[in-house]
């Protein structure tokens, strides 16, 4: 009886691209091995394909491999029986790997065969055999790449440059050389950047200046050929850039410094200098870093260009910390836009969008920061998606301009339309959303009014009298708020004051010593 043909596919790998211009290569080795041992089979059926499965130059280690693909694509058509190579770990040499080929192999019902190691997968003491194999040819593997990592790090330790990403102001070895070459222009470029640093005491404000002044990440051709660099040179990269040690004519390696062959750019004292403010303001991140509450709005905020919006905070000399919410256009383009809506304080954004949602949806007072699943923040409006099934409930308590839709894009959610508008005071930017009966405390407000009652003792006859002596005229202005009407108090404490009744319009404008004037002023 004749037997079921077979079609046979030999498969060929190198690591390397040595000796493969040859005219009779390693690949032309192993496929005539293959050949012949599938020629050897001929009797039970065994036909080459023509087509040929080459790789040469790709690790073992990868799936990644134009000719692999191209032999597991023509298994899943069904057009391979027999899967032919020299030696097992010429397939892979990987665990994990071939673990996923077999199962590909079984499913399409392949078989495997080594040139060199005669095993058939489809019995379960074949797979236990290859896998005992193929443990060894991942050991190879995992072996050599510390023998690697240990000539990395011993040729670092005796300064050699051993490739990776150029930075500025260096150039590539030249020849055979392992030293870096000084790009002098460059070079000039990197120290002015170490000066200016010191000079603006921050890395945000140094971003903005080397954007303002077309200062752009080193250009430069890797060994395949491709031009990479040439962007905007953004935060974490100028972080990289102060604290790299190349720059003073070392290497950092493994937790470790090692003196460098090249010449240094940026000289030591002013290299100290820069370390020492980074090292300020890391011990000053550290410690207000507790009292900065996580972002709440993180992953839903966005501007009104669909930008996403990240946490951000700066610290003041006082210890004062203030959070915000920063348009990823922004860090990228820090002079671009609109900045009163690319970068906006968290409390009063966060603020606006608690107290709104738990007005229009009470029974979720206590998860109502979460309950939005986006947050747009445009130029008169915040826009808030909610679930769908709130929409009834909302349409009921809406006032003024508020106004609330089924998404046209999201059917499963309603826009909720809010009216806001932007405020300074105390020389700090707030957000108060327009609803006419919204509840909105001024802290900036509330902050004087204590100030102003804590200047005032009580009399054995239970009259207030100056307990402190303004020191200034904005302290003797401040000090009247103590006179206002108990009713305007009450109010300014609530959060229930007048629209538009801010401090500077309190200690600018006057207060009149009657409260009747003060409640025609301040309370219609």
């Amino acid at each position: 009886m004749k037997p079921e043909p077979k079609r046979c596919a030999v498969y060929t790998r190198k690591s390397s691209d040595e000796g493969l211009e040859q005219e009779f290569n390693s690949l032309d080795a192993q496929r005539e091995a293959g050949e012949a041992y599938v020629k050897s089979q001929s009797s039970e059926g065994w036909k080459l394909l023509p087509d040929r499965y080459d790789d040469g130059g790709f690790s073992g280690g990868s799936m990644e491999r134009p000719g692999l693909k191209m032999l597991l694509a023509d298994i899943a058509l069904g057009k391979i029986d027999v899967v032919v190579v020299y030696k097992i770990d010429r397939l892979t040499r990987s665990l994990g790997d071939f673990a996923r080929m077999v199962e590909l192999f079984d499913k399409h019902k392949v078989s495997f065969v080594s040139v060199t190691q005669s095993f058939n997968t489809t019995s379960s003491m074949g797979r236990l055999t290859l896998n005992v194999l193929l443990s060894f040819a991942q050991f190879e593997r995992e072996v050599t790449g510390e023998r690697i990592r240990d000539k990395i790090a011993a040729s670092k330790a005796k300064g050699m440059w051993m490739g990776g990403t150029l930075p500025l102001g260096y150039d590539k070895p030249k020849g055979t050389s392992r030293t870096l070459t000084v790009n002098e222009p460059e070079a000039e470029t990197v120290r002015l950047i170490f000066r200016k640093y010191l000079e603006l005491c921050s890395v945000s404000r140094l971003q903005s200046w080397l954007h303002e002044n077309g200062i752009i990440s080193k250009i430069w051709v890797t060994e395949a050929g491709r031009t990479v660099g040439g962007n905007p040179i953004v935060r974490g990269a100028l972080f990289h850039m102060l604290r790299n040690q190349t720059y003073r004519g070392m290497f950092a390696h493994r937790g470790q410094v090692h003196q460098g062959l090249h010449e240094p750019i940026v000289d030591e004292h002013l290299f100290n200098e820069v370390q020492d403010m980074l090292n300020a303001y890391a011990r000053r991140h550290n410690c207000q870093e507790s009292r900065v509450m996580r972002a709440p709005l993180v992953g839903r905020l966005f501007d009104g260009s669909g930008n996403p919006m990240t946490p951000s905070f700066t610290h003041k000399k006082n210890g004062t910390v203030y959070r915000y919410y920063v348009s990823a256009h922004l860090s990228k383009s820090p002079r671009k836009g609109n900045e009163s809506l690319k970068r906006i304080p968290a409390t009063a954004m966060e603020r606006v969008v608690e107290r709104q949602v738990a007005r229009l949806i009470p029974n979720n007072h206590d998860r109502s920061i979460s309950l939005p699943t986006r947050i747009e923040v445009h130029d008169r409006t915040v826009q808030i998606l909610l679930p769908v099934e709130h929409l009834a409930a909302i349409r009921e308590k809406l006032e003024g301009k508020e106004r609330v839709e089924v998404d046209p894009a999201e059917p499963n959610s309603l826009r909720l339309s809010i009216p806001i508008r932007m405020q300074r005071h105390g020389g700090k930017r707030i957000i108060k959303s327009s609803g006419p009966t919204e509840s909105q405390p001024d802290d900036v407000l509330i902050k004087a009014l204590r100030t102003a009652h804590s200047m005032l003792e009580t009399d054995s006859k239970g009259m207030p009298t100056l307990q402190i002596a303004p020191k200034s005229p904005y302290e003797r202005r401040l000090f009247k708020l103590a006179f206002l009407a108990p009713d305007i108090q009450k109010a300014i404490l609530d959060g229930k004051q007048l629209a538009g009744l801010t401090l500077e319009r309190l200690i600018h404008g006057g207060i009149p010593a009657c409260w009747v004037e003060q409640r025609q002023m301040f309370m219609r």
